[in-house]
């Protein structure tokens, strides 16, 4: 795991954590877009990202998406169980939706993104984390860089972060190896 960038202060923030909002394109997908036959955009994620998302909501900390409108993503995220997936190009706006909604505060939430549009979101936020390939812009606003590129387990590596300094980290692993999930 990274010890990165202002390690300390991003434990202490992760601590607060009670939503992670990830960006898609960059963040849990390496960015590449493949075309088939028919010209049907395809996409890669990585199944560590599913796991950590899956890992995040099994302890209590919401998850959800925003990004702009997919096919791809959007059987990505039913696949893994994200009910909180919104296809808006309007980030801002649907971040202060969901802080009413969830009756949080911008230091209670984690926002994962890599690119300039993300920006006005990762500002606000109390935890705000950019991939290490992301773009200059992200990574200085960014409380903590992940040591993992976009779309090669990004929250996998973040949601072990957050669980480990909320102290829920052992006890998940407990629990999934005794249990199941």
């Amino acid at each position: 795991m990274s010890f990165g960038k202002n390690w300390e202060d991003a434990v202490e923030r992760a601590k607060k954590v009670k939503l992670v909002i990830f960006d898609v394109h960059g963040v849990l997908t390496d960015n590449t877009v493949l075309y088939n036959e028919e010209g049907g955009r395809l996409r890669a994620f990585c199944h560590e990202d599913g796991f950590g998302s899956n890992a995040l909501m099994f302890c209590g900390i919401e998850v959800a998406i925003i990004t702009r409108k997919s096919k791809t993503v959007a059987a990505r995220m039913q696949d893994i169980g994200v009910k909180r997936y919104y296809e808006t190009k309007e980030k801002i706006q649907q971040y202060e939706k969901l802080m009413e909604e969830l009756s949080i505060t911008d230091d209670q939430v984690c926002y994962v993104g890599d690119e300039v549009i993300d920006l006005g979101v990762m500002r606000r936020v109390g935890f705000a984390v950019a991939p290490s390939d992301a773009k200059p812009q992200a990574l200085e606003v960014a409380h903590w860089v992940t040591e993992k590129a976009g779309g090669k387990g990004v929250a996998r590596e973040l949601a072990e972060m957050i669980l480990v300094a909320q102290d829920k980290w052992d006890q998940f692993c407990e629990k999934v190896t005794s249990k199941g999930w």
